[in-house]
């Protein structure tokens, strides 16, 4: 198993209930020893959750059969049927399978904008949640100590690009940290500080439907976010960003959360690609390849609920989830010689929680905002965590928030050197086929 998102860790923990460990092995390859629950990384930059909080450890919910080799997986060799890890010591293994299912998960899209990656945070790690955190508070703490009106301003000026869930989300959430921190800096006049959410789509939020989503779009234009549709970002420096619409603001925060793209891995297979999304059959099997399945963000799944021939499921966490349960039950049926049975899921509805008792929520077709809203997508989230300690913690977390507020706290992530978008994503680690090949067919020859 490659990958310990939604859909791997399901997988594991149904084939770890439903395998005897006569029947087989199971080894799961990942990076990190938990499984981060990713829609609540918001919550962490703003500090209403603990990192901790989200992070719900493989070894406590396991039952402690899979072998957790802690690295990323660079290339598959799908002919010889094997493996190439590059672990957290950066040696290079080579691990060969009889079985293997691909849910590496996705990174952040990045276009060829001129100082994107040097500039930008990403939003896509707990690393970077905290980080992010980290350097918001800073930028107040500098604001508040300087003594250059120009400076003041660029340092109380954010800009979050991607007008989705996770983009909404960071910039409803950070927004109602610098606003209640502010009352802590007296020196930093409250109206100098300007949250931008900037997308190129003409809607925030589509999969809402136009009335949630001016819903949405009403919430944060009266916590002051200034909401700019159809606008992108040109060009990204140190101390100032450039509108597509020819804009220039000064910031020293520009967050980029617009959209994933499929793991690097996926390319090192040399099999056929959707939107850069492997190409998988219902029932999540990759046609022409013996034993190896593919689900989550980096699989292109079709979406059998739609009745659209070409339609492939969204990369959400409720599908990714599901695939996993689906490809354990199939894995299992291959090997027991049963026949398998193609993934079908309606998606039971969306929730967007945009902090303190503001959400937008759509259960099961049904149209919700305010408190209704936030209890549902809160109560959603809360269910969905697996292990009951992540669950206690997190409402410990809510609880202690709702009543105490934050302390504002730098906890050391904002060093002297700053760690940007291309500092987090290692998209320079993968293999070409060529590499993986040459790579495999060498370690071969040397033990022959």
């Amino acid at each position: 198993m490659v990958g310990a998102g939604f859909a791997g860790v399901e997988c594991v923990r149904r084939l770890e209930r439903r395998l005897s460990p006569e029947e087989a092995d199971v080894t799961l390859v990942t990076p990190f020893s938990y499984q981060l629950y990713l829609p609540l990384l918001p919550q962490v930059a703003s500090g209403v959750l603990t990192p901790q909080s989200i992070a719900l450890s493989l070894r406590r919910s396991s039952r402690y059969r899979t072998r957790i080799i802690p690295g990323g997986a660079i290339g598959v060799d799908l002919g010889a049927k094997v493996c190439v890890i590059r672990t957290i010591t950066d040696r290079i293994v080579d691990e060969p399978y009889d079985y293997i299912v691909l849910a590496p998960g996705s990174i952040t899209r990045t276009f060829d904008i001129p100082g994107l990656t040097d500039h930008a945070f990403g939003m896509k790690t707990l690393a970077e949640a905290a980080y992010i955190r980290d350097h918001v508070i800073s930028q107040l703490d500098l604001a508040d100590a300087s003594q250059d009106p120009a400076e003041r301003a660029s340092r109380l000026q954010f800009v979050v690009v991607g007008g989705g869930y996770a983009g909404t989300e960071t910039a409803a959430c950070l927004q109602r940290l610098t606003h209640a921190a502010v009352r802590r800096y007296p020196r930093i006049d409250p109206g100098l500080i300007k949250w931008h959410l900037i997308d190129i789509a003409p809607k925030l939020m589509p999969e809402l439907g136009d009335r949630l989503g001016r819903a949405a779009q009403e919430v944060l234009r009266r916590r002051g976010i200034e909401v700019s549709l159809g606008v992108s970002i040109a060009k990204a420096g140190a101390e100032e960003v450039t509108f597509t619409d020819g804009r220039v603001v000064p910031t020293r925060t520009l967050i980029w959360t617009a959209g994933v793209v499929a793991s690097p891995l996926i390319a090192t297979l040399g099999a056929e690609t959707v939107r850069g999304r492997l190409a998988v059959g219902a029932d999540l099997r990759l046609p022409g390849h013996d034993g190896v399945f593919a689900l989550g963000d980096s699989a292109a799944v079709p979406d059998l609920a739609k009745g659209t021939e070409g339609a492939v499921c969204p990369p959400t966490a409720q599908h990714a989830g599901r695939q996993g349960r689906r490809v354990a039950e199939n894995l299992i049926a291959t090997l027991r010689g049963l026949p398998t049975r193609p993934y079908l899921h309606r998606d039971l509805g969306l929730v967007v929680d945009l902090g303190g008792a503001d959400a937008v929520s759509k259960p099961l077709g049904v149209e919700l905002h305010g408190l209704p809203a936030q209890a549902v997508a809160r109560g959603y989230h809360w269910s969905a965590l697996r292990t009951q300690v992540a669950k206690a913690r997190v409402a410990a977390d809510w609880a202690l928030n709702a009543f105490a507020g934050d302390d504002f706290v730098r906890t050391g992530f904002q060093a002297r050197k700053p760690a940007k978008l291309k500092d987090f994503e290692y998209t320079d680690a993968y293999l070409t086929p060529e590499q993986v090949r040459e790579r495999v067919e060498g370690s071969g020859r040397a033990r022959l």
